[in-house]
């Protein structure tokens, strides 16, 4: 039964997201689950003489391809090179790209090396640099029974949630978060307490960025980042987080002059920290973000949704934004997740003397707005 939401996010995307003119080329990456949302973006396409590409990703298929891929055969790293120039080419071609995204298992990448994983990523980092910092972009997760299972809801549920949290007023949100901008760009220091969590840096003359509904969907968040050698302490994040196939637990990170001295978790230490010896630039900060979705209020298990619960940061290690630039570079870029609000322990966020949050509520009147 055709879902007229559908037809709502599709104009979303293509009109508020990406901004499209008549005749311009749009990349569709999408999984295959996703036809419904992709048909409604034909059909709207069609609508705004638009031209896309479909280009259909499988998370099951993206094994097997790493399977192929052998780290030490020179043949392999000369597939990888004409691959990059492929896609330098097509990117070039083309105004957006649109990914939808959606996870069938989110361990199905758990079993491939960490060497094939860092060799791909590595091949690719040029096409990837391309796309976020000249081409417009949004990223949307499509609604998986997998997805829902892991939320606690019913598949049914679990797609309304996503749809109501995606298609909310991002105009209205949009003017709420900018005076919590105008406040990081006035600020110097920033000091956050929660449990396991005493945490300096300086955000002194970087911008600061409203995300609402321009590069992802759901969105609502606020980011800078550090001053990159800036960083000392120790955060605690209490949000399970994944990457590259598996899925992390209570994750601390202990920080001297910017640099990870120490990350631990409760599981797999080893396979943590090979992911920040990815390169140098995984081991420092390029984003600090608040999250202020007011209807995204629990982990779902989907960083996507996860990085903008209200009453959240994000503390990211690996690479900085173009547009809140500190100068870290890397192949990574893992949205690390604290809940501030007292079900998760509460905390505190000062800017230089000013207590800006408190328990996941903001504190200065010019913020009430972004409190839900």
């Amino acid at each position: 039964m055709h879902d007229p939401r559908l037809d709502r996010l599709a104009h979303m995307l293509l009109n508020h997201s990406l901004r499209l003119a008549a005749g311009n080329i749009i990349l569709i990456n999408a999984i295959i689950p996703a036809k419904p949302l992709v048909k409604a973006l034909l059909r709207e396409a069609k609508k705004q003489n638009l031209y896309p590409v479909i280009n259909w990703i499988d998370d099951e298929i993206a094994r097997l391809e790493y399977e192929l891929l052998d780290p030490v055969n020179p043949a392999t790293h000369d597939f990888l090179d004409r691959r990059n120039d492929w896609n330098t080419v097509r990117i070039a071609d083309v105004k957006a790209v649109l990914n939808i995204r959606g996870s069938e298992n989110d361990q199905e990448l758990g079993g491939v090396p960490a060497n094939r994983l860092q060799m791909v990523s590595k091949a690719a980092e040029t096409v990837s640099q391309m796309i976020i910092n000249e081409r417009q972009w949004v990223l949307f997760y499509w609604p998986t029974p997998a997805q829902a299972q892991k939320a606690g809801l019913s598949t049914e549920s679990y797609t309304d949630f996503v749809l109501d949290v995606s298609l909310v007023d991002y105009e209205k949100l949009y003017i709420a978060e900018q005076a919590l901008a105008k406040r990081m760009e006035a600020a110097s220091r920033v000091h956050i307490i929660s449990p396991g969590t005493d945490l300096t840096f300086s955000i002194e003359g970087l911008p600061a960025v409203c995300c609402y509904g321009r590069r992802n969907v759901p969105d609502g968040e606020v980011y800078t980042a550090p001053i990159r050698d800036s960083v000392n302490g120790k955060i605690t994040y209490n949000v399970p987080s994944n990457y590259w196939g598996k899925t992390f637990h209570e994750i601390c990170l202990s920080f001297v002059e910017g640099r990870i001295v120490e990350a631990t978790c409760s599981g797999d230490v080893i396979a943590l920290n090979r992911i920040f010896d990815t390169d140098d630039g995984a081991r420092y900060i390029g984003e600090f973000s608040f999250g202020v979705n007011p209807l995204i209020r629990e982990s779902i298990g989907s960083t996507l949704f996860d990085e903008k619960i209200t009453g959240s940061l994000h503390f990211t290690p690996g690479n900085a934004y173009a547009k809140a630039d500190n100068g870290n570079r890397s192949t990574i870029h893992w949205d690390l997740i604290l809940i501030q609000r007292p079900e998760h322990g509460g905390g505190a966020v000062w800017f230089d003397d000013e207590l800006i949050r408190k328990d996941g509520l903001f504190i200065p009147q010019d913020l009430q707005n972004l409190n839900p």
